[in-house]
């Protein structure tokens, strides 16, 4: 055999081994999670340091809020069509709701919120419907506060998703954990608490 040929076979067998090498290099540097050019010689970046809470925000006391029976669902009919399937006008669920609070002073605010969806019925057509929503805060049986809102929503031919909030409900800081966010369809009238 001949130098040359020895010589290109051992230049192709070098490049072999450094190739596998180099992919076992970058393979090595994916699975740490670095930077594969990276090789971990360079400095390290520091993270920020975590913003500090204070612990009477943690241990801080907000109200659960739930969907109160029977006021997950509104349907609304044809005038006369009342529990016909075939003239309802649209269709509306909540499918999720929420809070939020802040302690200031010796009151707690609260900031509720209800997302929903409304689905037009038969009679549907597209522009804009009124959609009763009430909340309420309750210690046992007293109310700390109650209003039913008119929440337009704009609907077109399809389902719409929509959120309704009310974000200054103000009541006295609570000094046991006994209070109750209600939040839910009602139809009405709407003068009552």
């Amino acid at each position: 055999m001949s130098t040359n040929l020895k010589h290109s076979n051992f230049i192709r067998n070098a490049a072999r081994v450094c190739a596998v090498c180099t992919v076992m290099v970058l393979l090595a540097a994916c699975q740490s999670g670095s930077n594969p050019l990276d090789l971990g010689l360079g400095k390290k970046e520091t993270k920020p340091e975590p913003e500090k809470i204070d612990v009477a925000i943690l241990r801080a006391y907000c109200p659960k809020i739930t969907l109160r029976s029977g006021t997950a669902f509104y349907n609304t009919y044809e005038k006369g069509g009342e529990q016909d399937p075939d003239r309802i006008i649209y269709q509306a669920a909540a499918t999720d709701v929420t809070r939020d609070c802040q302690i200031n002073d010796g009151t707690l605010t609260l900031n509720v919120a209800m997302a929903g969806r409304v689905v037009p019925g038969p009679k549907g057509q597209p522009g804009t419907i009124t959609m009763p929503i009430r909340v309420a805060v309750v210690r046992g049986d007293e109310v700390l506060y109650s209003n039913l809102y008119k929440h337009d929503v704009n609907i077109g031919s399809t389902a719409t998703t929509f959120v309704f909030s009310d974000p200054n409900i103000v009541i006295e800081q609570p000094t046991a954990r006994n209070i109750q966010i209600f939040i839910g369809y009602d139809e009405g009238p709407y003068n009552t608490p």
